[in-house]
Parts: structure tokens; C-alpha cells; sequence
């Protein structure tokens, strides 16, 4: 209920429970609406200082508790933290409407003159503006209080979405009696499922826990065809059945629909990108089935080739098993045996950190004397390139049953000189945890993930400006996933894998003829991995283009239709998230906003062209990434960062080339 006086206002993990989380936010929200009042009734006349600032100002008592709650919810959210999350959620929904739908309020802003503003200030006022206005601060008071019941809903049953998503995760693991049933997996995840099993309560056997896509890692490696069958079947099964979680997604969709209808809009998705880079629901459609059309036909290609390795007509279960042989065969990369050179501390400090060094200057030091939420957290400060403290970095990289499925960045705090604030920045990941006593080993696609996330983490340490609420990553949705993508472009750059990417046991460097081999190898599977993302992205924006009235009786015929009638074989290949555990689009604030991955790809390849025609991994690169992109958040348009980083408008060219859909010339 005060700032920390501990480094960075490092949150006091070591005493804070789920009762004082709910106390705290109480609390915030009636001192924000004594504050608010302040602000409507000063009798001076209405200024940039007295009103946007006192505005940004207000409410730090609430934005400290939930946004140290919804972090620790996510990545430890034990029984007590879950228990209280509709509640905190309905406090952050009823506090958004106080703010956004106080009349007098949005009357005041509209009466101050910007028109002197300096640019960071004047964007701080056009973006408030613009937020009050999407929020339904224009409407006549019967319309306030139906947007206000809409978004309590909203708040709700996004709630229940994201519990029994976790719930489902848990329950769909998948328990084999006998090791044979688990041929093909190496002795570390077989003693994993072990241990999995035992601490579920099972007598003996193997627990093979789920992961949040639809395809799991582990059919990469399991030899046997029914065995993959269950754990494919497992997962993609969630949430329609028992514990079900489909209805309270339409539901969701619905409401949204009726919330636009309230704002003027067509529908969900118009009001996304009302705030968004995407100009247009027609250019964002126009987007997706031009990829569509070209990515599932290089996955029928894929397919036939599988088809013919296999020797049998081709499962959706089997397809990861025999492209990882195809990958064996012919282009020699063996997925399974490649995680024995990419060990987690080696990975993350020889190489992740490694490369923020050479292209920004910046250093790490771990921190034990910080109190965490869990005893997997780690602790890292972080000091610029002339010694000054930057950040605090938190890693939580293995996965276990509080955890949320998949990977993340969050802010604690915010870089906010206006709050005397310095970033602190979480990456969430979810590594299988070893055998006692055994290191944690990455797949290359968990490598290639944690480079991602950290590329959000550098966007959130990064971030020069006044104000939190502009600050790092809190840009256009369809924006934010461009420099963590940017940062992938590192995992296999000769001067860096040479650093991390040794055997774990006799130190020897994975050599580069692999390496090459691995890059060789990229565009294979392209066809299967560009349209398990598409189909996800036409899945939500089916469910968030539907108009205000739309009731959506039956889900699942919903789903296959809307992925039929845009080209999918979801037999062959089902989207990366079906609606039941699309977490992403109902309970993590990315609705009508999946298509902005591909979108900010766009961008991404286009840099990492830059970087290659630049002299790839230097200094002067990264002072100029970091200047004119990393630091900027959205102090200004970031389409205008771009264009000032990168001298014009993006190219699609560079993308089409890396996912294989043309032969770009």
C-alpha cells in the first residue's frame, strides 16, 4: 500500500499474500476516485498539469498491487491467488469505467488547450483522448451503464476462461502405465514423466504434462503412433467436453460484439484497430487469406513428402514425429539431439545476455538478496553501458502446475521518469523441469523462445520516456511482437551460437556444419507452421467480426466452418490454439489481435535485413535500434519510429522469402 523501499520498489514477495493483493487494490481504487474528484472539481482553469498529469498521476496505490498480482497470477497462481482473481478483475473493470465514463472528467481533458504541447506531452493527451473515447466516455448515460454491466461481464468471464483453461492443462496430462509406451524420448523426459507422475499423486507410470498449443513438443520424439495419438488427442480436446470452456468463449464473443455495437462500431475487431497499425479489418482479411492460399499449399507439399516417409496415410498426430525425421534424414538435424547443446544457463548468460552486451553495451548481475514469489525465480539487475543502473530482469523459465501455459514478458514497474520509476521486466517460460540433479535442457524452439521474450524484455528496459502509460512495450498490439521477433534473428548467428550452444557434458561446440545444416533446414516446415498460425489468427478473427445479436449456439460447428470455408484442413492440421484454450484471445487481452504476429513480421524481417546489410551483430546497430525503436515505446507513432530507424516504409518482400510463400526476388 506504499512504494517499496527496496531497489527498483522490488515488490515485497517474501510477505505479500493473496489477502493483502485484495486489500491493496481496494484501497487504490477509492484513493484514484478521491483523486479523480481532486482533478473535476479544481476550480483553476483546466491545464496539461492539472489534468492530463494529475490524471497519469492518480492511482499508483492500484496500479502497484494489480500489476504485481496479475504477474504473480499468471506464473504462480496458487489456490488462495486464483481464488481472489474475479474479484481483483472486477475491481480493474470497475475502475476503467469510473475513470472512462466520468463525463466530467472526459469534459475537463476535452477543455485543455495542447495546441503548445511538446510532442512526448501532446501524445500523452491525444492517446488519453483517444483511450476515453474507444472506452465509451461519448455515450448518453443508459448506453454508460449498459457498456458498464458489458465490461463486468467481460471481466468475469474472462476470469473463469483463463482458471479452467489451467484446470483443463492439468487434467488432460496424460498418464502411461509402462515406459515402453514412451520409446523415443531420452532418459531426462522420461524421468521427468516420472517425477511428474508421482507428485500428481500417481502410484507409478509416467505423466506426460500438456503444454498450451495444440501440437506438443514431445510428438517430435514419441516412436509410437498410439502414443502420440493420446497426447495429441489430450490437447486438442481441452475444454470441450468436461470443464468446458467453449460456451464462455462465445459468450465473450458476443458481449464484445454488443460492446462495439454501444461504441459504433461494426464489431469487435474494428475497435482493436482503432488502436492499431492495421488500417483496416479489409487490409488485416486481405492479409490473411493471401498467406493462407500460399501457406497451405506448401504444407500439402510437406504433407506428400511425410506421407511417403511415414509409409502410411499421414495423422495430425504424426506429423511433428516424421518432420523431425525428415529433418534427421535430410538435412542430418536431429530436434532431440540438439538439446544437449542448448543448456538453460548457457543459453540465457552465454548467450542472450551475451548478445545484449556486444549490441548495446549493457551487463547482468544476479541478485539473491530480492524476496521472489517462487524459489525458481531469478533475479538479475541490469547496468547500461557506462555502469548506471537500468533494470531489474526476473527469469521464470521451467513449468509447473500455477503456471500458465506458454511464454511472456510483464512490467512490474515501468521506465516513468514522471514517476521517478526504472523498469523492472519479467520473462515467463515453460521448461520441462528436469530429474533432480539433471540441467535443464532447451529445444531449439525453446532457445529460440527465450531470445523472443527477451527481445520483449530489452523493448521494456529500453524505454525512455516521461509517462507509464507510454512507455516500453505499451504500443499498438499489432507493433508489440516486432522487436522480440527482431531478437530471434540472434539464435543461430555464427558469432553467437559458438558462444552458448556447447554439449552439456563434454563441452564440445555444436559444430558448424550442424549449424548450417539448422539454417538449411529452416524452410522446411514452413508450410505446416505458417498455416497452424493463420488458421488461429482466421479462428479469432471470425469470433471477434461477428455483429452485435450474433448467438453462437453450437462452438465447435462454428469453428470448423469458419476454418473450412478459409481453406484449413484442421484433419491435417488443426489451428495452433482451438477456441477452448485460446488463451491469447480470451483471457490475455490479444482478441481480434493474433493476426499482429505475421503482421509485425512484416516489420521484423524487414529490420533483420537491415542488420544483415549493416555488418549483423555491432554496436553502432544496436545504439541505433535501441535509439530510434527500443526506446521510443509510444511516445510516438511507432510505424514513424520505423520509418525514421529504417530510412522507408517497411517491405513485405523479406517475409515471404523467410516463410517460403513466393520466390521473392
Amino acid at each position: 500500500m506504499t512504494p517499496s523501499t527496496r531497489p527498483y520498489q522490488w515488490p515485497a514477495f517474501d510477505v505479500l499474500t493473496a489477502e493483502h493483493y485484495l486489500e491493496a487494490a481496494e484501497l487504490g481504487a477509492a484513493e484514484q476516485r478521491e483523486e479523480l474528484q481532486l482533478i473535476v472539481s479544481d476550480s483553476a482553469t483546466p491545464s496539461f498539469a492539472n489534468t492530463f498529469q494529475a490524471l497519469e498521476r492518480s492511482g499508483q496505490t492500484l496500479r502497484r498491487a494489480m500489476m504485481t498480482y496479475f504477474s504473480v497470477l499468471s506464473a504462480h497462481g496458487t489456490e488462495p491467488i486464483r481464488a481472489i482473481q474475479s474479484q481483483m478483475s472486477a475491481i480493474n473493470s470497475a475502475q476503467d469505467d469510473e475513470i472512462y465514463l466520468n463525463e466530467t472528467l472526459y469534459s475537463r481533458l476535452q477543455g485543455v488547450d495542447c495546441s503548445e504541447l511538446d510532442s512526448e506531452d501532446a501524445r500523452l493527451a491525444e492517446q488519453t483522448l483517444k483511450n476515453f473515447e474507444l472506452s465509451g466516455a461519448g455515450l448518453d448515460e443508459a448506453d454508460k451503464q449498459k457498456l458498464k454491466e458489458l465490461n463486468a461481464q467481460l471481466s468475469e468471464l474472462s476470469s473463469q476462461f483463463g482458471n479452467r483453461v489451467l484446470e483443463n492443462q492439468n487434467a488432460h496430462a496424460v498418464h502411461f502405465d509402462a515406459v515402453e509406451e514412451l520409446a523415443g524420448l531420452n532418459d531426462q523426459a522420461i524421468d521427468s514423466a516420472a517425477q511428474a507422475a508421482k507428485q500428481a499423486g500417481h502410484a507409478s507410470g509416467y505423466l506426460l504434462p500438456l503444454v498450451s498449443p495444440s501440437q506438443q513438443p514431445l510428438l517430435e520424439s514419441l516412436s509410437s503412433s498410439e502414443s502420440r495419438r493420446k497426447v495429441f488427442t489430450a490437447s486438442i480436446t481441452r475444454g470441450s467436453e468436461e470443464n468446458p470452456t467453449i460456451n464462455l468463449a462465445a459468450q465473450m464473443a458476443s458481449a464484445r460484439a454488443e460492446r462495439a455495437r454501444l461504441l459504433g462500431f461494426t464489431n469487435h475487431a474494428e475497435t482493436v484497430l482503432a488502436q492499431a497499425t492495421a488500417p483496416s479489418t479489409a487490409a488485416v482479411e486481405q492479409r490473411l487469406a493471401e498467406l493462407t492460399a500460399a501457406a497451405t499449399l506448401n504444407a500439402r507439399k510437406e504433407a506428400a513428402v511425410l506421407a511417403k516417409v511415414a509409409g502410411h496415410e499421414l495423422k495430425s498426430w504424426d506429423w511433428k514425429y516424421y518432420s523431425n525425421q525428415v529433418l534427421r534424414d535430410q538435412y542430418a538435424v536431429d530436434s532431440e539431439q540438439l538439446r544437449d547443446y542448448f543448456e538453460l544457463d548457457r543459453v540465457l548468460i552465454d548467450g542472450v545476455f551475451a548478445t545484449a552486451t556486444k549490441l548495446f553495451g549493457i551487463t547482468f548481475t544476479e541478485r539473491f538478496d530480492l524476496p521472489t514469489y517462487h524459489e525458481q525465480v531469478r533475479v538479475f539487475e541490469v547496468f547500461d553501458a557506462d555502469g548506471t543502473p537500468l533494470a531489474l530482469y526476473t527469469g521464470d523459465y521451467l513449468a509447473r502446475d500455477t503456471k500458465k501455459g506458454g511464454a511472456w514478458m510483464t512490467s512490474l514497474r515501468d521506465a516513468a521518469s514522471f514517476l521517478d520509476e526504472l523498469p523492472i521486466v519479467t520473462n515467463t517460460l515453460n521448461i520441462s523441469a528436469p530429474a533432480e540433479g539433471e540441467p535443464v535442457l532447451l529445444s531449439l524452439d525453446e532457445t529460440n523462445t527465450l531470445f523472443h521474450e527477451f527481445g520483449h524484455a530489452l523493448h521494456g528496459m529500453f524505454s525512455n520516456g516521461k509517462y507509464a502509460s507510454l512507455a516500453g512495450t505499451a504500443v499498438p498490439r499489432d507493433f508489440v511482437e516486432f522487436p522480440s521477433q527482431v531478437n530471434e534473428m540472434w539464435v543461430l548467428d555464427e558469432q553467437v551460437i559458438a558462444g552458448y550452444a556447447l554439449h552439456h557434458t563434454t563441452g564440445e561446440k555444436l559444430d558448424s556444419a550442424t549449424i548450417t545444416k539448422i539454417r538449411d533446414a529452416a524452410l522446411w516446415g514452413q508450410g505446416f507452421a505458417t498455416t497452424e498460425y493463420l488458421a488461429a489468427s482466421v479462428l479469432d478473427w471470425a469470433w471477434h467480426t461477428i455483429s452485435a445479436g450474433t448467438v453462437i449456439d453450437d462452438p465447435l460447428k462454428f469453428e470448423q466452418q469458419v476454418l473450412v470455408d478459409a481453406g484449413f484442413d484442421t484433419e491435417l492440421i488443426p489451428p495452433r490454439y482451438r477456441t477452448g484454450y485460446f488463451q491469447h484471445i480470451f483471457a490475455n487481452g490479444y482478441s481480434a489481435g493474433y493476426y499482429s504476429y505475421i503482421w509485425s513480421e512484416v516489420l521484423d524481417a524487414d529490420t533483420v535485413q537491415w542488420f544483415e546489410e549493416n555488418g549483423g551483430l555491432m554496436r553502432e546497430n544496436g545504439n541505433r535500434f535501441r535509439e530510434e525503436l527500443l526506446s521510443r515505446g509510444n511516445t510516438r507513432d511507432p510505424l514513424e519510429s520505423y520509418e525514421l530507424f529504417r530510412g522507408r516504409t517497411a517491405r513485405v518482400e523479406p517475409l515471404l522469402r523467410r516463410r517460403g510463400l513466393v520466390n521473392a526476388e
